[in-house]
């Protein structure tokens, strides 16, 4: 079989499954997952003079985020590669080396979590460049497809945020959604739940949480460097989706 049939067959069974599922389609103005954003975007506009980091600020899809904090007086993406949208390159489980302690009065990243070795160790170094009262907005996969391998290593339910976020680290949630709405069918023949299909699993989480004070540094320490667990770097390319 060739490509290009491969590729009609394909475009066949995805219009076909869009067309099933149509009556329980939503827009991305009614999805949980992008009001959190909207809220993030709204609370940065309260202090004009106020100051942005992003992480994971490379952009690969042609897309930049950028521009939603024009209103901002102070905008800096920070990225562990150089490229298009990147101001300053780093770890970001070293993110304190490379910014001064409560830069930043808002942080955020965009489908970056999925990709921190120890995320944990990442919310305490955003905690360190934040000031208090700062608010933070991460969102990442919940349910994804395997991407940006080899680095590709977590998924987060909602309430896997409320392990990073907390009182501990040195944050309140604000708030927390899932969304981006799906539906799984298993090709396992003697699979225990075949009727997987019938229930909604969710591709985005997003999660506003302000920095309320320092993070518990008698409790909470993490000295593993990611560069000695891993003998790979990020893939330098574009973003690739695909299972």
């Amino acid at each position: 079989m060739s490509f290009s049939t491969r590729e009609t067959i394909k475009r066949f069974y995805i219009n076909l499954i869009r067309l099933m599922h149509r009556p329980l389609m939503k827009k991305e103005k009614e999805d949980p997952y992008h009001a959190v954003i909207r809220e993030f975007i709204t609370l940065s506009r309260e202090d004009d003079s106020s100051s942005v980091l992003e992480i994971g600020s490379r952009n690969v899809t042609g897309v930049t985020r950028r521009n939603m904090f024009s209103h901002c007086g102070q905008y800096v993406g920070f990225d562990i590669l150089g490229g298009d949208g990147v101001d300053v390159v780093g770890d970001v489980h070293e993110l304190s080396r490379s910014f001064p302690l409560e830069s930043f009065d808002y942080v955020y990243s965009i489908s970056v979590f999925e990709h921190v070795l120890f995320p944990w160790k990442a919310v305490l170094e955003i905690n360190k460049v934040m000031k208090v009262g700062g608010y933070v907005l991460v969102t990442s996969h919940p349910v994804w497809p395997p991407h940006e391998l080899p680095w590709d290593f977590w998924r987060f339910p909602s309430g896997g945020f409320h392990a990073l976020f907390n009182e501990y680290t040195g944050f309140e949630i604000i708030s927390v959604a899932e969304g981006l709405p799906c539906s799984i069918y298993s090709l396992v023949q003697d699979a225990p739940a075949h009727d997987n299909c019938f229930y909604t699993l969710n591709q985005g989480v997003s999660v506003i949480a302000r920095k309320a004070g320092d993070f518990r540094g008698d409790l909470l320490k993490w000295e593993v460097n990611a560069s000695g667990v891993l003998e790979t770097m990020y893939p330098n390319g574009e973003v690739n989706l695909s299972p």
